[in-house]
């Protein structure tokens, strides 16, 4: 006997995905393109979640992620709403999000990297990790670099905990792209990859706007031209 199993776009009302999504269209100015992968990477565990739903055989994508693009891009905004979507839709219990740099992860004498790392990810179980600037932990002119252990534990938490903790890598795409040559296993265990472009000029008077608004104060006509110099 058929059985439906409804609509990407009712499972993403009933779920409250569509909910986050507005939010996030109203959290950050500007970033469609990001916007968009967004919705794409939540329109796709939609349709896994449908599948099982009616039996089908699926396999959950990796949802380990790589964030690129400059510092104040919305990357830290994006992986909170990444999480809640994740959260609601089933795919990690909390959906709260840790943010860690490698001063967080890696130690500064013999045995202290480990208890450390493993602190950060006991934190963010159930929940996002997002690792700024992460090409950091990785120092290629120093092969007895503590960074390497912190690497090894993720790379072992990335694969055997992949159902309980997604890890967003994120920092400056050309350093990104080095880092993964560096370390392949950490490419292989990253499904989803979100580049975020600069702001326009335009996207930034818009900003400035909210935050003069936020904090009560009103922008003249005539302090609008600088942003566009």
């Amino acid at each position: 006997e058929d059985a439906e199993a409804g609509t990407v776009e009712e499972f993403m009302y009933k779920d409250g995905v569509k909910e986050i999504l507005e939010k996030l269209d109203n959290d950050l100015v500007g970033l469609v393109p990001v916007k968009s992968r967004v919705r794409e990477i939540a329109a796709l565990l939609v349709v896994d979640k449908l599948r099982r739903n009616l039996g089908l055989d699926t396999s959950v994508p990796s949802l380990h992620m790589c964030f690129t693009g400059a510092p104040g891009t919305g990357k830290t905004t994006v992986a909170m709403r990444m999480g809640q979507i994740l959260q609601r839709m089933g795919y990690c219990r909390s959906g709260h999000l840790v943010v860690a740099t490698r001063d967080d992860l890696v130690g500064q004498y013999v045995g202290h990297t480990a208890p450390k790392t493993k602190e950060v990810i006991k934190k963010a179980m159930g929940g996002v990790l997002l690792i700024d600037e992460a090409y950091y932990l990785y120092n290629a002119s120093n092969d007895r670099d503590y960074g390497q252990e912190s690497i090894e534990i993720l790379l072992n938490v990335m694969e055997e905990n992949r159902e309980d903790l997604v890890v967003v890598l994120a920092g400056y795409k050309d350093r990104m792209d080095k880092f993964f040559s560096f370390i392949p296993g950490m490419s292989s265990r990253v499904g989803n990859h979100i580049e975020f472009p600069n702001y326009e000029a335009e996207e930034l008077l818009s900003i400035a706007k909210v935050m003069c608004r936020d904090l009560e104060y009103e922008m003249s006509k005539d302090a609008e031209p600088i942003f566009f110099e």
